[in-house]
């Protein structure tokens, strides 16, 4: 088992040295196997997401004056230098105000001629690649569409409301950055994590020798509880954390209907390399 893997194990789980080499053993160096079945033995209740954020660039999101629709772009370069470049941010701002006078959410449609010489052409002046990596158009039929954008354009929200007004829609936008919640509600939440969740749960239940109808008890306290936690309106608000963003946005009359979340460079694995030990492993050889 590569040390590499070993390490990365250990960084997402927290857990030692030795119980990471024969978890990997056991699941044949499938990381994300050896995590769950960590957690049904030893209880370890989660473990951090595969993968660094790698890409740089910027989130940007525009909204109609009169909240009927939004639009949320991300653009990335490789440095956060070249992100915080005016001819960058120029490009930022073309491809923002396309995608929002043309509600298009499509990324081959919109940079289809001006665009992509306009990008070509910047990759040429700054000699870092820039790519224009995802789109998203949020419309309201019958309510308000708001944004908020936080941390020097690392994270941009829309948030999608039935009833209700921009500053509300603005105030849960801020709790969608800030929490990241994954569903709207428990209903929302897909069954196959749900059941992963169930199985999970399910093994550390055992372990306690509780008799099988308090496990099952535990079970449905532990799922309820986790639905709860990544529901955005079962989420206590970070404004007001005794109220739940779900009453809060009941108070005004209103429902919420979607949002759309974009984080500077989440989900891109960015490779690292160990200089140190590239070096020794070369004088080894």
């Amino acid at each position: 088992m590569s040390a590499a893997l070993v390490k990365e194990l250990r960084e997402r789980t927290g857990l030692g040295l030795l119980e990471c080499k024969r978890a990997l053993a056991a699941a044949d160096g499938d990381i994300e196997k050896a995590i769950e079945e960590l957690r049904k033995s030893s209880g370890m209740k989660a473990a951090k997401k595969a993968g660094r954020t790698a890409a740089d660039g910027v989130v940007a999101a525009r909204v109609a004056e009169d909240g009927s629709y939004g639009v949320l772009v991300e653009v990335n370069s490789e440095t956060d230098f070249v992100a915080r470049d005016g001819s960058f941010l120029g490009f930022v701002d073309s491809v923002l105000e396309k995608a929002f006078s043309e509600r298009q959410d499509d990324v081959a449609a919109l940079m289809a001629g001006e665009l992509e010489q306009a990008r070509e052409g910047l990759v040429q002046k700054i000699g870092e690649n820039i790519s224009v990596r995802r789109v998203a158009v949020l419309e309201a039929s019958d309510g308000v569409v708001g944004s908020y954008v936080h941390g020097n354009n690392r994270i941009a929200v829309l948030v999608q409301l039935q009833g209700g007004d921009q500053d509300l829609a603005r105030d849960v936008a801020m709790h969608v950055a800030a929490v990241n919640p994954p569903v709207v509600s428990p209903d929302d939440m897909p069954q196959e994590l749900v059941e992963k969740e169930k199985e999970i749960y399910t093994a550390q239940a055992l372990e306690s020798g509780k008799p099988a109808e308090i496990v099952e008890k535990m079970i449905g306290g532990r799922i309820k509880k986790f639905l709860a936690e990544n529901s955005l309106i079962e989420q206590p608000f970070v404004k007001d954390p005794d109220m739940k963003v779900g009453k809060l946005v009941a108070a005004a009359g209103a429902s919420v209907a979607g949002f759309s979340r974009f984080e500077v460079g989440e989900g891109i694995e960015k490779e690292t390399v160990d200089f140190a030990a590239e070096v020794a492993a070369q004088l080894g050889g």
